[in-house]
């Protein structure tokens, strides 16, 4: 066995911050999702939800740009193995890409919950 060297620990944070920030740039989902984490945080800001309002909120951004992240990993993976059509390189991407769509639909339904209330007194106003 090699004796191979580990990266420290402040080489290990960069390569992480390294592929967030590849796939801010370029996925385009995840521009998405940071589009609607900023929403989400400004509409969060203006109606001052809870303490418990916000962590889930922000597990819920966690939840579903880290599975982004995780989908493409698996793509790019699945890529460098094989560029022929494959029916487990099929499952592979659309089991990852289901997980993300998942995640989101059930965030988008938690922020219902979470803001109807705000929205609601917000018309009420009007």
């Amino acid at each position: 066995m090699k004796n191979e060297k580990k990266n420290s620990l402040a080489d290990s944070f960069g390569y992480a911050f390294e592929g967030i920030w590849t796939g801010i740039r370029k996925e385009r989902n995840m521009k998405i999702h940071c589009l609607a984490i900023i929403c989400v945080t400004l509409a969060g800001t203006l109606f001052h939800i809870t303490a418990v309002e916000w962590c889930i909120c922000l597990l819920l951004f966690a939840l579903v740009a880290s599975l982004e992240l995780v989908n493409t990993a698996v793509e790019a993976v699945v890529d460098l193995v094989t560029e022929e059509k494959k029916p487990l390189a099929k499952i592979a991407k659309d089991t990852a890409a289901g997980a993300v769509l998942f995640s989101a639909i059930i965030s988008v339904l938690a922020g219902c919950i979470i803001f109807a209330p705000y929205l609601l007194e917000l018309l009420g106003k009007l």
